[in-house]
Parts: C-alpha cells; sequence; structure tokens
C-alpha cells in the first residue's frame, strides 16, 4: 500500500474506531473485545497484566478473558478478605497468576511499585487495569517503576470534559476524578488516550500510538457520553439555571431541578431582567 492510500485510509477512519470492537466477557462496557483488538496491534506482548480490586476474580473484571481465554499470566491484588478467598480459590490452580491480599496505595510500601516488586511481573508489562472508585489518578501518579504498556483507568463521567477536576489525595474519599484530568496525567507520563467507554479511558503508552491511526485524540472526539452531565447556566436576565442529567447517576436519585434553581439564584425577582433592556 502507498503511503497516500495509508494517510487516505487513516483518514476515513473515525477517532473512536476501537469502540467498535466492544464486547463484554467479563467486562462491564465492552473492553474485553477493545483489548483484544489493542493487543493484536501492539508488539513485543509479554501477556502480563494486573488488576486490583480484583474482586472475585471475574465479576467486572478487565483481566479474566486475557487470564482464562488467552493464557496470559497476571498479579491480582484484592484487599477484601472475602473477596480474595474466592479469588486465590479460581486461580489455584495457575501458576501463572500471583494473588495477593493487599491494600493498593499511592505512599509508602503500599504503592503498586511496591507491591508488583515482590513478584516476577517484568517492568513493561502489557496492561494495568485501575478501577478504585476514588483515587484512581493518585494510584497512576504513583506508579514510577513500572511501566505498562495500557493502562486503563476509570473517571467519573458525570464531570464534564472541559473541567479538571482531581479528588483530594483521601484514601476515605470515594469522588473520582475528570478525564481531562486523566488525560492530562497521561500525557505527563508519556501516555496518549486511544479510546474510552462510559467511564474508562484507554491509555497507549506513546511510543505506540502511531499504530491505532488516530488523526485526533481530542476528550471531545474519543468520549460523546454526555448524557451524565448536569449544567448550571445563566440567563440574559440573571436566572440561574440547571438542566442536563438530574438523576444522582449512583444513588439513583432524581433532583428536583425547580428547587434548587429557586436556592441559588443570585439576584432578586425585582431586579431580574436583562440590563440593555432596563428602564
Amino acid at each position: 500500500m502507498s503511503h497516500s492510500n495509508q494517510s487516505e485510509s487513516s483518514a476515513s477512519k473515525p477517532n473512536d474506531w476501537l469502540l467498535q470492537y466492544r464486547k463484554s466477557i467479563t467486562s462491564q462496557l465492552g473492553e474485553d473485545g477493545i483489548l483484544e483488538k489493542v493487543f493484536e496491534i501492539i508488539p513485543a506482548k509479554n501477556h502480563w497484566c494486573v488488576e486490583f480490586g480484583a474482586g472475585d476474580g471475574a465479576t467486572l473484571s478487565n483481566t479474566y478473558n486475557l487470564i482464562n481465554n488467552q493464557n496470559w499470566s497476571s498479579v491480582q491484588i484484592e484487599a477484601n478478605p472475602r473477596s480474595y478467598e474466592r479469588l486465590a480459590s479460581r486461580y489455584a490452580d495457575k501458576p501463572n497468576v500471583t494473588c495477593l491480599n493487599q491494600i493498593v496505595g499511592f505512599e509508602g510500601e503500599n504503592t503498586l511499585d511496591k507491591i508488583l516488586q515482590t513478584t516476577p511481573i517484568p517492568l513493561d508489562f502489557d496492561f494495568l487495569s485501575i478501577d478504585i472508585d476514588g483515587n484512581d489518578y493518585y494510584i497512576w501518579e504513583s506508579l514510577n517503576v513500572y511501566r505498562p504498556k495500557i493502562v486503563v483507568i476509570e473517571f467519573n463521567p458525570s464531570i464534564p470534559h472541559y473541567v479538571f477536576f482531581v479528588q483530594a489525595k483521601d484514601t476515605e474519599v470515594y469522588q473520582g476524578s475528570s478525564l481531562l484530568a486523566l488525560q492530562e496525567l497521561g500525557k505527563q507520563k508519556g501516555y496518549e488516550l486511544i479510546a474510552s467507554t462510559e467511564w474508562n479511558g484507554f491509555f497507549v503508552d506513546s511510543q505506540y500510538f502511531p499504530l491505532f491511526e488516530i488523526q485526533d485524540n481530542s476528550i471531545w472526539k474519543m468520549n460523546q457520553n454526555y448524557q451524565f452531565w448536569t449544567y448550571v447556566f445563566q440567563l440574559y436576565d440573571g436566572t440561574v439555571v440547571v438542566g442536563g442529567n438530574n438523576k444522582l447517576i449512583w444513588h439513583g436519585v432524581e433532583v428536583d431541578f425547580a428547587e434548587i434553581q429557586d436556592l441559588i439564584q443570585v439576584l432578586p425577582p425585582e431586579k431580574m431582567g436583562y440590563p440593555g433592556r432596563l428602564s
């Protein structure tokens, strides 16, 4: 194929073309299928993966398919003793899977770097799945010794793409961070966004990014799931309006926008009006 034909082929692909390969075996949002396609493209694989908050090793797992259907080696980390028992039992007959009953933190002896150093996993292992509903940003930020080729990390989908938000660095806080914040962290660490499901971003070591022939990997091109956003905006007369998603996503509670709007008005009714038309 000529260089010009390659360029035309690349340009004709949608930027989020990897989403067409979504398929779930145990993953939540089709990550299994995307990962299969990604690892068809990336060369020199060692077939090692890491998942923490691994649960029982199957429920909503991003690594189960790789381990059980493609014979990958893995480090599976779970803090909850009961879940860990099920995890360890599942992989008791697989010597290529190391199961650890530990909490992964972002400092001290509980960092992922320190934990992985107790295992035989290579420094440039293929895949890391991060999903702990809170300090995901800081776990990835603290990973400096090991360099996975692909990182799949959860973000908070209710935060609009133009907002840089990172929750407090606190293990007792569960708020999550915005995709924008994770994209900027990824760039600092030498990673590029190549796909995004509703709340999981796929980042690749930048040396492999050209292999995916993505012309524009801006968040707006890679993730168009705006249905989770709640907006606050203002009208010409000074009225503050709340719109968009009217449900607390993880609690299933509907929000009364009219009640909120009454509480957040800055101007009293007698002062509302478009300034250019006030007499």
